[in-house]
């Protein structure tokens, strides 16, 4: 068997591919490439069983072939080379040569029986949505999943299919964040809960080319240009979330974003490492927001000014959640919808974008007395 590559079209293949190759399995095999030629095509495929990446180019090669070969020697090698034509062989003895004009280098590989096959996912229902707004939407959500494994739902991002639009929520019981694309209706609800790893690596194989969306039982699969993405999806029911969301706090609170967040950080510097809590003294035309640490005897004061419509009132919060939230509202500024010091806040930008609804909530501490 023989073929030729270009080493710099393969490294970009296979960079999109390694991310699914795990750094430690009990199954050696999952540390390999799939790598099969069949009809003129090479297929790299690699998978960790719970997310897997596949791409494909097109060879003129001697023959089909199904092997393994050890994923991060062949990468490593690949992205060494300068651009120069690869030439790959195979001689009978488990060893693929590759061979350019300055050098030959021989990785061993095993027969390809035993490395998982790709997950069948129907493809039945499809969805394609702008790559730059999946990942936003993914950016904007993703910090809120929690990090706790007691509740294996919030460990992901809900992809919720309604007639209102396309949902992506997060929480971890502190806050919560839901972004609505109101343009992408459905007619059914549908929902589907992506792991944590599985965003991690979408986000980073996201561009600005549209994104085809396969929802299936078990798996959904991300057709991104010529990379398919699989993952598996968590077999949880997503907590009721919407019975958290205040339907009314009638107090408003309206302040530069930067101007909060830069005084947020430096409240940071001050408030207990324990409780990193931040009180907001909220008047009418003004906010002093401010942070103690008992133990070092140290705090910090600051006034800002803001719009505010509503009773006085003191409320706290983790300075590191609000901080979190603050860095994920793309406006400059933004508004607190208020109830009481012990009612869950509602944040939004100051103004939203045109067809989408973000919303991000977060629950006040109980402020030292």
């Amino acid at each position: 068997m023989e073929f030729k590559v270009n080493s710099k079209i393969l490294e970009k293949i296979l960079s999109k591919i390694i991310p699914a190759v795990p750094a430690r399995t009990p199954m050696p095999i999952l540390e390999n490439f799939l790598f099969e030629i069949k009809s003129g095509q090479l297929l790299i495929y690699a998978t960790d069983l719970e997310i897997s990446l596949k791409s494909s180019i097109n060879v003129a090669a001697s023959e089909n072939i199904s092997i393994v070969i050890p994923a991060r020697l062949m990468y490593d090698v690949v992205r060494s080379m300068d651009d120069v034509q690869i030439n790959f062989s195979t001689d009978g003895n488990s060893k693929l040569k590759l061979t350019t004009d300055n050098g030959v280098y021989n990785i061993g590989y095993s027969p390809s029986e035993d490395f998982p096959e790709t997950p069948a996912i129907s493809k039945s229902k499809e969805l394609i949505l702008n790559g730059k707004d999946l990942k936003k939407a993914i950016d904007q959500t993703s910090f809120a999943m929690s990090k706790e494994d007691m509740r294996p739902a919030m460990t992901g991002t809900l992809f919720e299919f309604t007639s209102e639009g396309l949902k992506f929520v997060t929480t971890d019981g502190h806050r919560l964040v839901r972004l609505i694309y109101k343009n992408i209706k459905s007619g059914s609800e549908e929902q589907y809960i992506v792991p944590e790893r599985a965003i991690s690596v979408l986000s980073k194989l996201l561009g600005e080319s549209d994104v085809k969306i396969y929802p299936g039982k078990s798996h959904i699969s991300f057709i991104i240009g010529d990379v398919e993405f699989s993952s598996r999806l968590i077999a949880e029911k997503y907590p009721a979330y919407s019975s958290v969301i205040p339907l009314e706090n009638e107090n408003t609170l309206k302040i530069k974003r930067h101007e909060l967040q830069s005084t947020i950080k430096r409240m940071m510097l001050f408030s207990s490492s324990n409780s990193k809590q931040v009180k907001f003294s909220i008047g009418k035309n003004n906010i002093v927001v401010s942070a103690e640490d008992i133990d070092l005897g140290s705090n910090a004061v600051e006034k800002i000014p803001c719009e505010y419509s509503g009773e006085q009132m003191d409320i706290g919060f983790n300075t590191q959640y609000v901080n979190d939230i603050l860095s994920h509202v793309d406006d400059d500024e933004v508004i607190f919808k208020l109830h009481s010091p012990t009612k869950a806040c509602i944040i939004e930008p100051g103004k939203k974008q045109e067809n989408e609804d973000l919303m991000l909530l977060l629950m006040p501490v109980r402020l030292n007395t």
